[in-house]
């Protein structure tokens, strides 16, 4: 009749199947017997066995009121009086404050932060445990010690995370702009009608949070308006494809064709589109006239390779797929995720690992299409004027390669490679107007296809202006 707790059971999923047909082949079990299961999210979790469970999800709340409601409903009025320093319960709602934008700046994906971090409730403990412990060690007369307070929440409590550089550095902005002795000022706010609040009790400071607004501005986070429109639009995106995958699978949509004839058609279509095979013999005999051993060839021989990689995977998915739907060959797992995506309009996850990202699959067959273009009149026509950079597999590699082109041009001047650098230029002139590659004298290439998100060009100016009115 007791309660049985099962934690972490993604970490054991063959148990799984065991516990099922234990509880399901008992003859008699107590009326008070309850088992719980804790798991994270996994795609091979006993199907059977979530169906027969009540769920019960335990997310982070959305929003800077939900955020800091949860924080301080689980604060005892104990721990907001365990120090009598005048500084202790302003920090305290500080360092919950940041606990919350570090959470919030998530959901904004790359524009938030460069790297999703792991930020959990944990991080907000050690960090109040730090606070609590430095006042309590702290000389009143020299007071806060604020640059030991700055690096242990932006280096080692938060920072601690953080691998990539600019993180570290937004992280640390937060940290000297929000901590110091200005925040206990009355003109100190995070953002405007976001204050730390006076009070002396745990319900003085929900009274507040409660008036707060239930949509905060990305401004709140220190983004610019516009970021609400990336989010909303993932967001959507994100749950239309949820709502197409959940679709039932039937082969008869009714009076029209059946899924089976529309994904067989549809490969017919690719297949006639779909360039053919690079000759390997003719390839090499094409980059031994233009000069094999160059940086520029040797790096389009490489993207060659990966093209005819891709090219390969799709002429023999879709010639497979058309076999196992006449009945043919069996249709294997991999062929039906490639038939599901096909007709739901998405990208094979056999084609998607090998490739680039895209947001549909006709997009994404119309970029194969150029981007072979461009390597296959690379290859036949000769050194393009320009390049399509962001047609590349490895647009680094194409950096690194011209790089090398360009400090061989000028081993007379004394050139080395490690001081050479890059140096970006944008031009006023349209794609249509490239004639020939840049000038001798200058070197370099001509590239476009590079695109901006949070800012517009102004051409005339040659400069950076607002994309769009703050709003």
């Amino acid at each position: 009749g007791g309660w049985l707790l099962l934690q972490n059971c993604h970490l054991g999923l063959e148990f799984l199947s065991e516990l099922m047909d234990t509880i399901t082949t008992t003859e008699s079990m107590s009326e008070g017997f309850r088992t719980w299961i804790t798991t994270e999210a996994h795609p091979e979790f006993p199907i059977n066995l979530l169906q027969s469970s009540i769920k019960f999800t335990n997310e982070p709340p959305q929003g800077v009121k939900a955020s800091l409601k949860r924080t301080y409903s689980a604060i005892t009025q104990d721990h907001l009086e365990v120090s009598n320093m005048p500084q202790w319960k302003p920090l305290l709602y500080a360092v919950a404050f940041l606990h919350t934008t570090v959470q919030e700046r998530r959901k904004f994906g790359p524009l938030g932060w460069n790297i999703p971090y792991e930020f959990n409730q944990a991080d907000f403990a050690a960090s109040v445990q730090f606070v609590q412990n430095h006042l309590d060690d702290m000389d009143i007369k020299r007071g806060v010690n604020w640059s030991c307070v700055r690096y242990m929440l932006g280096e080692v409590q938060y920072g601690g995370r953080v691998t990539d550089d600019l993180d570290k550095a937004l992280l640390n902005t937060f940290a000297r702009v929000w901590f110091g002795e200005h925040m206990f000022s009355d003109k100190f706010c995070f953002y405007k009608d976001y204050v730390i609040p006076k009070g002396k009790t745990v319900e003085d400071y929900l009274q507040y949070i409660e008036q707060l607004p239930v949509i905060d501005t990305p401004e709140v986070f220190g983004l610019h308006p516009n970021a609400d429109i990336t989010y909303q639009t993932n967001l959507a995106n994100e749950t239309l494809s949820t709502i197409v995958s959940i679709q039932p699978k039937d082969s008869n949509t009714g009076g029209g064709e059946t899924r089976e004839a529309v994904v067989q058609r549809l490969a017919d279509e690719m297949l006639e589109k779909l360039p053919p095979d690079y000759n390997p013999h003719e390839v090499k005999a094409q980059l031994q006239k233009m000069g094999a051993i160059q940086s520029m060839n040797i790096f389009l021989r490489q993207e060659i390779d990966r093209m005819q990689h891709v090219i390969s995977r799709v002429r023999a998915t879709l010639t497979d797929l058309k076999l196992a739907i006449d009945g043919t060959i069996i249709m294997s797992e991999e062929l039906r995720d490639a038939l599901d995506n096909i007709y739901d309009a998405r990208i094979p996850k056999l084609w998607f690992r090998i490739s680039w990202e895209s947001t549909t699959l006709g997009f994404w067959f119309t970029e194969l299409l150029e981007r072979n273009q461009q390597f296959s009149s690379w290859l036949l026509d000769g050194r393009p004027n320009q390049f399509w950079m962001t047609g590349f597999f490895n647009p680094q590699g194409f950096l690194t390669a011209m790089r090398q082109e360009t400090t061989r041009m000028n081993l007379a001047k004394g050139w080395a490679l490690d001081s050479v650098v890059l140096h970006n230029e944008v031009t006023k002139m349209m794609k249509e107007d490239v004639a020939g590659p840049p000038p001798a004298d200058i070197g370099g290439v001509y590239i476009y296809g590079l695109f901006l998100e949070g800012a517009g060009w102004d051409r005339r100016n040659s400069k950076l202006v607002e994309s769009a009115p703050k709003v």
